[in-house]
Parts: C-alpha cells; sequence; structure tokens
C-alpha cells in the first residue's frame, strides 16, 4: 500500500504486523537521448508497485534527489540533477528518524544508481547507509541509557545479529539487484541492461527513435529487447520478495 494514500487504521495495522516499509531511492540523470531522466528511481518504483498487489508493504513515495555527480555529462541542455551526500545524510537521517518515531521496525531502501559498487559505496547509498546507523545509535541510546550494549541482558547481541532481530536491522539499506542478478544481467548506463529494464518496467521511459551514436555508454542500447528486460525483471521480483520475507 502507498504511504501517501494510506489511512491511519490502516496504518497501525501496518506497524502490528511489523510489514516492510518501502523507500526507493535513485537519481535524476542524462540518460542519452532515448531514455527519460529517472530511469534509475522508475524502475525500482515499479518494481514495488508490482510487488505490493502480492504482499503486504508500505511503499513510501520515491526519493529521487541523489548524488547523480556529473561523471557522465555535465547537466547544461542534458538535465542532471546533483545533490552532493553531504546535503543527503542529514536529509536521509531525518526521514529516518521520522518513520521510526511514526512506529516502523522494518524499513528497507533500495537503490539501483552506481550500485554495482554497492559493497564499497557510493555517495548516495553511503549517505543513506550512515544516516541510518546514527539514527538508530541515537535512538536506542535514548531508549536504554549509555553503555546498553554491555549490559547483561545483551550477552547474546551476536546470536541476535545472526538472526536479524538486533535493532541495527531495523532500517536495511539493499543494491536493487543483487550480486547473482548483476552477473547475470550486467549493470550499464543507458545502454543493453538499463534500455531492456525500462522496456520491461516502464516502456513509455524509452524512445528508440530518439536513440543517438554519439556516446560510447548508450551503443548498447541498439541491442535491448523486451525479452532480455523480462527476464531481468523476474529475477530481480524473485531476489526482492526473498530479502523483504527473509
Amino acid at each position: 500500500m502507498r504511504y501517501e494514500k494510506m489511512f491511519p487504521d490502516q496504518l497501525r495495522r501496518a506497524l502490528e504486523n511489523n510489514s516492510p516499509a518501502i523507500l526507493p531511492v535513485g537519481v535524476l540523470e542524462y540518460h542519452s537521448e532515448h531514455s527519460v531522466f529517472g530511469v534509475d528511481t522508475i524502475i525500482v518504483e515499479e518494481a514495488f508497485r508490482i510487488l505490493e498487489k502480492e504482499m503486504e508493504l508500505v511503499l513510501f513515495p520515491s526519493f529521487y534527489y541523489g548524488a547523480a555527480s556529473y561523471a557522465v555529462e555535465p547537466p547544461e541542455n542534458k538535465g542532471t540533477l546533483h545533490v552532493p551526500s553531504s546535503a543527503l545524510y542529514p536529509l536521509a537521517k531525518e526521514i529516518f528518524r521520522s518513520m521510526l518515531r511514526v512506529g516502523f521496525r522494518n524499513i528497507h531502501v533500495f537503490i539501483h544508481h552506481q550500485s554495482e559498487n554497492f559493497l564499497a559505496g557510493m555517495p548516495t547509498d553511503l549517505a543513506f547507509r550512515m544516516g541510518a546507523r546514527e539514527v538508530l545509535f541515537e535512538l536506542i541510546e535514548k531508549e536504554r541509557g549509555e553503555g546498553w550494549w554491555g549490559r547483561d541482558e545483551m550477552k547474546d547481541y551476536y546470536k541476535m545479529h545472526d538472526a536479524g532481530s538486533d535493532p541495527f536491522s531495523w532500517i536495511k539499506v539493499h543494491p536493487f539487484m543483487d550480486a547473482e542478478t548483476q552477473k547475470k544481467f550486467p549493470i550499464d548506463h543507458a545502454s543493453l541492461q538499463e534500455t531492456s529494464l525500462m522496456l520491461a518496467f516502464c516502456p513509455e521511459g524509452v524512445d528508440m527513435k530518439k536513440f543517438s551514436e554519439k556516446k560510447w555508454y548508450s551503443m548498447g542500447a541498439k541491442q535491448a529487447t523486451l525479452d532480455y528486460g523480462n527476464a531481468a525483471k523476474e529475477m530481480i521480483l524473485a531476489n526482492l520478495r526473498k530479502v523483504l520475507k527473509g
């Protein structure tokens, strides 16, 4: 269910059931001439609009204003909007603080942009991960006081951690595509993979009549197909189901 369309009684039921709360995070970025700016966010958003029809989850409005960077193209006449991670971090922290105060304890952020480097981290996901960790430390310390981790009742902390029931599991930041899916459908920029994903998730966001051969990074878009996109889509959705049910 989309958060902005929920009534308070529906919220209370979702909190009682500890339903997953989903925040799609992405950017607005130049994706060559044949794709719209919101590719990285749209595919995440559309995936969860599919899943919300089959499982109980709370889908928050997508956050489009990530750190796109100007590595691909300068913004002038190209459309990229870039918000540096230094600005994202305090904003992410306050978003999470508010979600926790509402009562959510099963929050999941999904990011596609630059997630091929997810283990090392890139500006957008690192800002959201740092914001999540800091606000959780602050909340736990406020509720339990200083020294909370060192008390006798926390002697099973590592077992709780392994079981995913520790307080730091209340907010998790994930790559939209897991490593196995990325290996089979390698991430690119406005090329074969992303163009095919858009054909599968949001076909109106692709117009191959506008395709330009001026940029090396988008040349693979000429091989993009709906079949390729649908195969990736099914693998992505299967993994997302596993993450949320796990």
